[in-house]
C-alpha cells in the first residue's frame, strides 16, 4: 500500500488516534469488577456506564454530521483528543472526590465518550481522504490499530496492576491520559485532505432518501453490536463465569480477543482482490460459531476459545463495511461518515447493554446474555446476502 510521502505522519496519527479511541473503551472495562467491589456498584449500574459511553460517542455522532464541516477536520480531531484526555484524568479523579462514586464515574465516561465520538467520525475520513493506492486495504489496516491498542491498554495495565497494585489505577488512568494529549499536538501539524469540495457531498437528507444507505447503517449497527458483546464483557466473562484470575482474565479475554481482531484486520489489509461482501457473510456466520462457544460451553478452554473465534471473526466487520459504504456512496462525504459511525456507535451501545440486562435478569448469569448476542451477526448475514443479491442482479 503506497502512501504519498507528505501524508505519512498523517496516517501514523491517524493510527495513534485509534489506538487512543482503544483507550477510551477498553481500560474502564478492565476495571468492572474492581469497581464492584471497591465502590459497591452492582452489575446493573455497570452496565449503564457501557451504556452512557456509547450513547454519547452516538449522540456526538449525529451532532457532528452538522457541525464538523463547519469548524474544520483539524479543529474537530484537536478537539476530540483534549476531551479523550480530559475524560481520563477525571476518570482517576472524580469517584473518590464525588459523594457519588457513580455518578464521578459517569461524568468521566461522558467526556471522554465526546473524544471518542469526534475520534471514530473523523480518522477513517481523514485516512480516506488520504492519497493512498488502495483505500480497502489502508482502511482495515487503519482499523487494526484500534485491536493493537486494546491489547497495548490490556497488557500494560495487567503489567502495572501486577507490579503496582490495582489499587493504583486511577494513577495508570492519568497516564493513560498522555496518549491523547501528545497526538492533539500532532493533529495541528500534520496536513488533512477532505472527501469532497464544499457543497459536493451528499447532505443527511439525501442520504436518509437512499434505499442502500440503510442497508448500510443496519450493517454498521451488526458490525459494532457484534464487536462490543463481546469486548465490552470479556475480561468479566473470564474472570467471572471462566472462573480464572483477574490477570489470567484480561490475558485470556479481551487481550486474546483483541488480538485476533487485530491479526483478521492485518490479513484483511494484505489480501487484493477479495469480495468483500462475500467475506463478511462469513465472517458473520464465524462469528455466530464463536458466541456459540463462548456461551453454551461449560468447559473453560472452550468458552475463552468462543471468545478469540468472535475477536477473528469480527475484525474486518467495521472497515469492511466503511469500505463498501465509500464504493456505493462515493459522495457521501463528512455525513455518510458520520450517520455510518451512529450506525456502529449504535451497535456499540445495543450489543453490550443488551447482553449486561439479560445477564442480570439470568441471576448475573453472562453467558445467558452472549447468547443473545447471537441476533447481530445473524442480521449481518441477512443484510451482507441482500447487499450480495443486489449486485448479482
Amino acid at each position: 500500500m503506497a502512501i504519498h510521502s507528505n501524508y505519512k505522519a498523517t496516517i501514523h496519527a491517524c493510527y495513534a488516534g485509534y489506538i487512543t479511541q482503544a483507550v477510551v473503551n477498553s481500560f474502564a472495562p478492565l476495571l468492572f469488577v474492581t469497581f464492584q467491589k471497591e465502590y459497591g456498584i452492582p452489575l446493573a449500574e455497570i452496565t449503564f456506564l457501557i451504556t452512557f459511553n456509547f450513547g454519547f460517542q452516538l449522540v456526538i455522532d449525529l451532532l457532528s454530521a452538522k457541525f464538523v464541516d463547519k469548524i474544520g477536520w483539524r479543529t474537530s480531531i484537536v478537539a476530540a483528543h483534549i476531551c479523550a484526555a480530559l475524560g481520563l484524568i477525571l476518570l482517576g479523579i472524580l469517584p473518590d472526590v464525588l459523594p457519588s462514586a457513580f455518578v464521578g464515574l459517569l461524568i468521566s465516561v461522558i467526556i471522554y465518550a465526546i473524544g471518542g465520538g469526534l475520534i471514530e467520525v473523523l480518522i477513517s475520513p481523514i485516512v480516506e481522504a488520504c492519497p493512498t493506492d488502495d483505500k480497502a486495504s489502508a482502511m482495515s489496516l487503519l482499523h487494526s490499530f484500534y485491536c493493537w491498542g486494546v491489547v497495548a491498554v490490556t497488557l500494560i495495565s495487567t503489567l502495572f496492576f501486577h507490579f503496582f497494585s490495582i489499587s493504583n489505577w486511577h494513577i495508570l488512568a492519568c497516564l493513560w491520559a498522555i496518549l491523547p494529549f501528545a497526538n492533539a499536538i500532532v493533529f495541528t501539524m500534520v496536513p488533512i485532505n477532505t472527501l469532497t469540495e464544499d457543497g459536493e457531498g451528499m447532505t443527511i437528507r439525501q442520504l436518509l432518501k437512499t434505499p442502500s444507505f440503510w442497508v448500510l447503517f443496519v450493517l454498521m449497527l451488526c458490525a459494532g453490536a457484534s464487536e462490543q458483546s463481546m469486548s465490552q464483557w470479556a475480561s468479566a466473562f473470564a474472570e467471572s463465569g471462566m472462573h480464572v484470575s483477574k490477570t489470567i482474565a484480561d490475558l485470556a479475554g479481551p487481550c486474546l480477543f483483541s488480538f485476533l481482531m487485530g491479526l483478521s484486520r492485518l490479513i484483511h489489509a494484505n489480501t487484493h482482490g477479495i469480495d468483500i461482501r462475500k467475506y463478511l457473510i462469513f465472517s458473520a456466520l464465524l462469528c455466530i460459531v464463536g458466541y456459540c462457544f463462548a456461551s453454551l460451553s461449560s468447559i473453560s478452554v472452550l468458552g475463552l476459545a468462543g471468545c478469540g473465534i468472535v475477536g477473528f471473526a469480527v475484525g474486518a466487520m467495521w472497515p469492511g463495511s466503511f469500505s463498501i459504504a465509500a464504493r456505493q456512496l462515493p459522495k457521501g462525504g463528512t455525513a455518510l461518515f458520520a450517520l455510518l459511525a451512529l450506525g456502529g456507535d449504535l451497535g456499540c451501545n445495543a450489543g453490550p447493554t443488551l447482553t449486561g440486562m439479560i445477564s442480570a435478569a439470568s441471576h448475573n448469569n453472562l453467558q445467558a446474555g452472549l447468547l443473545a448476542a447471537i441476533i447481530f451477526p445473524a442480521v449481518m448475514a441477512i443484510m451482507l446476502a441482500v447487499l450480495q443479491k443486489r449486485k448479482a442482479a
